[in-house]
Order: C-alpha cells, then sequence, then structure tokens
C-alpha cells in the first residue's frame, strides 16, 4: 500500500512539473511582447510599449500578435568567370538569331511590297481599258481576251487583298 502511495504521488509530481512547464512554455511569448517601428526622423525604435498613436500604420514593423515581414533575400553571390562566358555566349546567340529573323523578317515585308506594287501596276493596266498585248514563244503578237483580263484582275485584287 505503501508503495502504491508513494508511486502516486510520485506521478502527481510528475504531473504537476508537467502542467507548469506547459504554462511557462504558453506565456513565453507574452513576456516577448515586443514592438518595432520606425520614428518621424527614420531611426529605428523597439520596446515593449506600443508605439506613439500618431505613427502611421505602414511604419511599424512590429508588434505582438502581428507576423513580422519576411527576411530580405540575401544577395546572389557574384558569377563566377565561367557562368559569366557562358551567359555572355548565349546573349550573343540568342542576338544572331534575333538578328536573322529581323533580315527574314524584313525580306519578307520588302517582298510583299514589292508583289503588292507589282500588282497594283497591273490592276491599274487592266482597269485602264486599253488592249494588252502579248507576244507569243513563236514571236506572233496576240491580245488578251476580256475573259483572260478578268482572270488577271481577280489573281490582282486576290494580291491586293493581303497588301491591305
Amino acid at each position: 500500500m505503501r508503495r502504491l502511495v508513494s508511486l502516486l504521488r510520485s506521478l502527481l509530481r510528475s504531473l504537476l512539473r508537467l502542467a507548469a512547464g506547459i504554462a511557462v512554455l504558453a506565456t513565453a511569448p507574452l513576456a516577448h511582447a515586443q514592438y518595432a517601428w520606425v520614428g518621424a526622423n527614420g531611426v529605428r525604435h523597439f520596446s515593449d510599449r506600443p508605439p506613439p498613436s500618431s505613427t502611421p500604420q505602414h511604419r511599424i514593423l512590429k508588434a505582438p500578435g502581428q507576423l513580422a515581414p519576411p527576411a530580405p533575400a540575401l544577395p546572389k553571390p557574384p558569377a563566377s568567370l565561367a557562368e559569366r562566358e557562358a551567359a555572355y555566349r548565349e546573349r550573343v546567340k540568342l542576338r544572331e538569331e534575333q538578328g536573322k529573323t529581323d533580315q527574314q523578317e524584313a525580306r519578307r515585308q520588302r517582298d510583299l511590297a514589292e508583289r503588292c506594287q507589282s500588282a497594283r501596276q497591273v490592276k491599274a493596266e487592266l482597269d485602264s481599258g486599253a488592249r494588252i498585248g502579248r507576244i507569243a514563244p513563236g514571236g506572233e503578237r496576240s491580245f488578251m481576251t476580256d475573259e483572260e483580263r478578268a482572270a488577271a484582275a481577280a489573281r490582282a485584287n486576290q494580291i491586293l487583298d493581303a497588301c491591305r
């Protein structure tokens, strides 16, 4: 019986110690209640008392129950010479590719402008109503019929539609 009482007492002491430890740990953040704010002259202030009421909310950096702002990211260490060289080569390669695509686009625009100009000239000739002659491979001269003129006008109009 004595042993049982002794065992119960030690168990009760252990439970009381555990409860006291939990209570201490639960109140520890309250003991560290601290405010941090930037004053009117730009100086940082730290205190266990709240900042003056004239301090705007955006200048209060830390308050109890408020999460601290994230720490600023550490600056990236400078790249090694090999990394800088690889980055340079990549930029040069991209610049060359961009130059090629720019040249191709300029060439395409120039070809389109020439094709449009030719189509405008053909359309003007067809719309003028004048007879349009052609020389056959055998050296014979012939003139466009109305059907050929209409087909040529339709082709010129298709090209001009792409120009607008």
